[in-house]
């Protein structure tokens, strides 16, 4: 299992914000750019695949699903023209729309679906995503178009998950999903296809004019691959490309350029230190988290680091209708963080160091080299613990180390139902738990809430589950994260009120009906 967290990990920070030995060629690897088409400073891929990898906007292009989110993320009809839920049976029923194909203009069927699903539940292909279809009984297929899919139990969140990309059973049957060059050779049924892949300097995509949702306005989108944040800047301000995604500290800089709007967007995606319950610390004093979290000042953290760009976070669902508000928010209190540690014989050593019973209250906070907004947190939180004598650290890394690191600055979040990344994150034997928190009543509160359709009841089992979380805090919640986006004034069709994910990601959701004005 830990292999697995490792080699997922790995794949996630370099498809997140990329390789930092990639080039900064032209717009369209040396190409000439028409007036047609979008050049979008990306982060790095190494791997293509919405079942197996959940990270990455370009997903959005290249892949469809039965279902999709609309500009409110509720969710909506897509490679399906309607679904329906048969109470007594516990099945899905889904009705495929007709003529549907592929980028490579096989039909795409039923069986396609199915072998997707089959895939995602495959332990051997060590889907991110497997916890959200572990409720799934059986898949029929009663004809092309039709796909039944009967369930365990209720997930209310079900028809969310099935927005995942469907993948084309007769390309990938019989591979290894890891490992086969379709991960490098995506072909989906999404609003564009792929052209070339230039290692680490570009992805060039065209439209796909069988589109179920219409023939795309633009005819060439390019995800150049720029992971850093200055190069991105400079980019901008040359118009090697048109469109990224720019922190903070830089977007002022592009908006008095003239040439770009920058879309200051209301994210779900929140950054927290993660501690490891299988370090020595916390593994022996895992009480230690509460206290923790009274130590930091988030909102100097989100003057300094997001200049302002950003809200306190407290839950891991706070920016969804089931949010908790009367909850305790670990508001900055130094000194209430002293007293705690004290009253529970935590003393001061001669050099001024928390320690008890021959442990010193010494840590590190890690965060990933590639992201400064992570560096930056982390250093903001060890110096902040550092004041009331909390020996902490910081160091960023090409990589985390999750079976041997202290904690780290982590981040997630779902503009979706309240049931994504709540349950295959704090459940103890979930897909995504990396650091080993384990708390039985989170875990029956998180599977009930999945299972029950009442809302009110839902409604309850969260504002319970946000209460147990403050008597054991798995996290100290930091911020939510706001998205910048400097985008060229002719491009239209952005919706700037949407609620974007982790990373900032659903900017792409329309995609199809943008278009780059003359």
């Amino acid at each position: 299992m830990r292999k697995k967290l490792v080699i997922s990990i790995l794949c996630i920070c370099a498809m997140v914000s990329g390789l930092l030995l990639t080039g900064c060629g032209g717009s369209n690897d040396g190409e000439a750019k028409d007036d047609n088409t979008l050049v979008y400073g990306s982060q790095d891929y190494t791997a293509i695949n919405p079942a197996l990898y959940e990270h990455g906007e370009i997903n959005a292009l290249l892949f469809a699903g039965l279902t999709a989110h609309d500009e409110d993320n509720k969710v909506v009809a897509a490679l399906a023209e309607s679904w329906d839920f048969d109470q007594e049976t516990l099945t899905y029923t889904f009705k495929l729309r007709e003529g549907l194909t592929f980028h490579d203009g096989e039909p795409l069927t039923s069986a396609d679906v199915k072998f997707t699903l089959e895939a995602i539940l495959d332990e051997d292909n060590q889907s991110e995503i497997i916890s959200n279809y572990t409720d799934i009984d059986k898949i029929n297929c009663p004809d092309e178009l039709t796909v039944k899919i009967k369930l365990k139990q209720v997930n209310v969140a079900f028809p969310d998950y099935m927005s995942i990309g469907i993948l084309p059973k007769h390309i990938l049957e019989g591979k290894d999903l890891a490992t086969c060059d379709f991960n490098q050779n995506p072909v989906g049924a999404g609003p564009y296809m792929m052209k070339k892949w230039d290692t680490a300097q570009s992805i060039t995509m065209e439209k796909f004019d069988g589109y179920y949702g219409g023939e795309p306005n633009i005819q060439t989108v390019v995800f150049k691959i720029v992971p850093d944040t200055d190069a991105k800047a400079m980019q901008l301000k040359s118009g090697d490309i048109d469109m990224a995604q720019i922190t903070a500290k830089t977007a002022k800089d592009i908006e008095e350029s003239g040439d770009y709007h920058i879309y200051k967007m209301d994210t779900a995606d929140y950054r927290a230190i993660a501690y490891n319950f299988n370090s020595p610390l916390f593994k022996k004093y895992p009480e230690l988290t509460n206290a923790l979290s009274y130590a930091i000042d988030r909102d100097a953290i989100i003057k300094s680091v997001l200049l302002g760009e950003g809200q306190a976070a407290y839950s891991p669902i706070q920016k969804t209708e089931y949010n908790n508000a009367s909850i305790e928010k670990f508001d900055y209190d130094a000194a209430k963080c002293q007293q705690i540690l004290e009253e529970d014989g935590w003393k001061k050593d001669a050099e001024g160091f928390y320690e008890k019973d021959g442990t010193e209250l010494k840590f590190v906070i890690s965060a990933m080299a590639d992201d400064q907004v992570r560096v930056d947190m982390a250093k903001m939180c060890a110096n902040q613990l550092q004041k009331i004598g909390v020996n902490a650290t910081a160091e960023s890394k090409p990589s985390l180390d999750w079976a041997n690191q202290d904690c780290c600055i982590i981040g997630w979040g779902s503009p979706f139902d309240a049931d994504d990344h709540t349950y295959k994150i704090f459940s103890s034997d979930a897909g995504d738990n990396y650091t080993s928190y384990s708390n039985q009543k989170i875990d029956k509160l998180l599977a009930d809430a999945r299972h029950t359709e009442n809302d009110d009841e839902r409604a309850s089992l969260y504002a319970e589950f946000q209460e147990e979380l403050t008597k054991a805090m798995p996290y100290t919640f930091i911020a939510y994260v706001d998205a910048d986006y400097a985008i060229k004034k002719n491009i239209t069709g952005i919706t700037a009120d949407t609620v974007l994910g982790h990373h900032g990601v659903g900017v792409f959701w329309n995609i199809a009906d943008w278009k780059i004005e003359k």
